[in-house]
């Protein structure tokens, strides 16, 4: 008879967790134990290792706050990660052995957000049936914003008649290896004075993340006589390819500089062979519940939604 385990993750399980997301069919590089430790001091982790038969089959990257789980609050999405092999009918046992767990260590809520679709091509919906039918409710939606990399792009022609008189205005794009600029001069200063809030990663962090991740974390910025004027922060997976941070001073608002950026990005990765350009959500505090303007912006130079699920379960 098919036996399945967990353990909770500690320092000890570095290689093995690293060595499985290599192989697994749902991972990006945010699930690397160098990514996940950068705010480990911001979190109380509680991520688990599944095996069956002593075989590891199943990582749930997750932190705990209380007596409640969340897979995992310092990532922007999360969920069961499974290898290659695994089936539904495993997922299903998997899903089960991890309630299991959280029911006998004594924890009564369990918040699921996994991987949007399409980061990967086969998709990523395998649990969320099995959620629902052990009585998990759909807390929340997020619109998140993507450009289908495949397709025509289909960007207004109000953009693209913007692009066309911003190609001859001598801004010249750089991908830069310093943060400094950026985060410096455009991201944090407009982001205090325009929604008094900080980047989530510091300067600091983001240079060490970057150190770690070379490939996948890349800064491109856009110039007018020496001077910066807007930037967008990469995140890149095999398929996606992430704006984490986008954001222009003043003067680059005059510009369009961000559009310029990013319609300049979008057809780069187009033809480097990516299948989605992933601009992230537009969920606001208000009435609406997502913010207007944003969602224009972003369906203008060619985004759809693609929404994501946010799952609330009691453990029982």
């Amino acid at each position: 008879m098919t036996k399945y385990t967990v353990k909770k993750y500690n320092q000890n399980d570095y290689t093995v967790w690293n060595e499985f997301l290599a192989q697994a069919k749902n991972a990006t590089f945010l699930f690397h134990r160098d990514f996940m430790e950068y705010h480990k001091n911001r979190f109380e982790d509680f991520s688990l290792l599944i095996f069956q038969d002593e075989k590891l089959v199943s990582i749930l990257p997750a932190n705990k706050v209380g007596n409640s789980v969340y897979s995992h609050q310092g990532l922007t999405y999360g969920g069961l990660v499974y290898s290659n092999k695994i089936k539904g009918k495993k997922v299903e046992a998997i899903l089960d052995a991890v309630l299991f767990f959280l029911k006998e260590n004594l924890l009564k809520t369990f918040y699921y957000k996994p991987i949007p679709n399409f980061y990967f091509p086969e998709g990523n919906n395998e649990t969320d049936f099995f959620l629902f039918k052990r009585g998990a409710v759909l807390e929340r939606k997020e619109m998140n914003l993507a450009v289908n990399l495949e397709l025509p792009l289909q960007i207004s022609k109000s953009k693209l008649k913007h692009f066309r008189r911003i190609e001859d205005l001598d801004l010249d794009i750089f991908e830069e290896e310093d943060f400094a600029p950026f985060w410096d001069e455009i991201l944090a200063p407009r982001l205090l004075e325009k929604f008094n809030v900080k980047p989530v990663h510091t300067k600091e962090e983001i240079a060490l993340l970057k150190q770690k991740f070379p490939e996948n974390i890349r800064q491109y910025s856009v110039y007018q006589n020496d001077g910066i004027i807007a930037g967008i922060t990469i995140f890149e997976t095999e398929n996606v390819v992430k704006s984490q941070y986008g954001a222009t001073s003043k003067k680059g608002e005059e510009f369009r500089a961000l559009d310029f950026l990013f319609i300049n990005l979008i057809e780069k990765y187009k033809r480097k062979g990516k299948r989605f350009f992933d601009m992230g959500i537009v969920n606001e505090e208000n009435d609406s519940g997502y913010h207007a303007g944003l969602l224009k912006q972003k369906e203008e130079l060619g985004c759809t939604v693609y929404n994501q699920d946010f799952y609330k379960i009691d453990i029982k």
